[in-house]
């Protein structure tokens, strides 16, 4: 099988289309032929060297798949060969075959092609982790949303209007804000020309919000802290603003809040499992209903897969960017 590989960390250019071994199906495990992908951040960290994929991982990037179940490893019962799947992977997404324990599978949704259903198990599966296996945001709850036009953010936007929350966002454009808007968010914040604390303070009346979901790490880690409510929560699921910050613990007293910090790729197996099925149970019939939806940017080959990391670090994309193998 052909899979993109990383001889040398790098630009976009590091990135090759060779021929590899193909992978076999192990214990609990189904061997999926891949139909699209899609592409995350850690995607981009791992071309440069940064993030490597959790031990015993495929080590090609791709976080997350879509495609048909070409093979049974030994124990594996509930599905079958020619089943269409979406997969969470740890690795192996831009490649022709990959290797998925079971427990991280899921049905394609009724109504959905492979190519759109592909930009779903990554943001899905940190969404709902996060916004309410985390930080148990309920109805009527506020959440601010920092990258609300990201992959991330257009299904944070989706998933927290689904369950009657008041949803802000951070965006760094106007265009941006009014496709955040289209998907439902109720205040636009341009961090480009706003002060997103003061911000909030306006549109919850000083009070704060209750919950936010943050890619910036360090650069907003006292603003966030800031803009919380008595009891809020934020969860840091990303470090594009560093990596080390300061915060004024008397703030996090007062307001009696939590701070916690996740990812998804180097979660243990069981961990993994556990998530996509709570994501089965409560996103999947919002997707068939239409409800939620991919928000996909542009469709392009795998091949291509350069050009879709160069339109990731330019931050043009509302939604995710999608390869597909054929």
């Amino acid at each position: 099988m052909y899979a993109m590989t990383i001889p040398e960390p790098g630009g976009p250019e590091a990135l090759k289309w060779t021929d590899v071994p193909d992978p076999v199906a192990g214990e609990g495990e189904v061997l999926v032929e891949v139909a699209a992908t899609a592409v995350n951040r850690a995607d981009l960290l791992q071309r440069q060297g940064f993030y490597n994929p959790p031990e015993g991982a495929s080590p090609y990037p791709g976080l997350e798949c879509s495609g048909r179940i070409v093979a049974l490893g030994p124990g594996v019962a509930g599905w079958g060969v020619g089943d269409e799947v979406v997969a969470l992977l740890a690795g192996g997404g831009y490649a022709e075959r990959v290797a998925v324990p079971v427990g991280q599978l899921l049905p394609v949704p009724k109504g959905l092609s492979l190519t759109d259903a592909a930009a779903l198990p990554e943001v899905v599966c940190t969404v709902w982790s996060n916004l309410f296996m985390v930080a148990h945001l309920r109805p009527a709850e506020t959440v601010l949303v920092h990258g609300g036009a990201s992959g991330i953010g257009t299904m944070a936007i989706q998933l927290a209007k689904a369950v009657g929350a008041k949803v802000l966002v951070t965006a760094g454009s106007s265009e941006k804000l009014a496709r955040c808007a289209e998907l439902g968010a109720d205040v636009g914040i341009d961090y480009r020309q706003q002060d997103f604390v003061e911000a909030v303070r306006e549109a919850t009346d000083g009070a704060g919000v209750d919950v936010i979901l943050d890619i910036m790490g360090a650069k907003y880690l006292q603003p966030n802290v800031d803009a919380l409510a008595v009891n809020g929560r934020l969860v840091i699921i990303g470090l594009q603003g560093g990596v080390k910050g300061e915060l004024d613990l008397s703030t996090l007293l007062r307001k009696r809040a939590a701070v916690a910090a996740t990812n998804l790729r180097g979660r243990p197996i069981a961990e993994k499992a556990a998530i996509v099925s709570a994501v089965r149970e409560h996103v999947w019939p919002l997707v068939e209903a239409g409800v939620v939806r991919p928000v996909v940017h542009q469709v392009l080959p795998v091949q291509d897969a350069a050009a879709a990391h160069r339109i990731l670090e330019a931050g043009e994309q509302v939604g995710k960017v999608v390869l597909r193998m054929r």
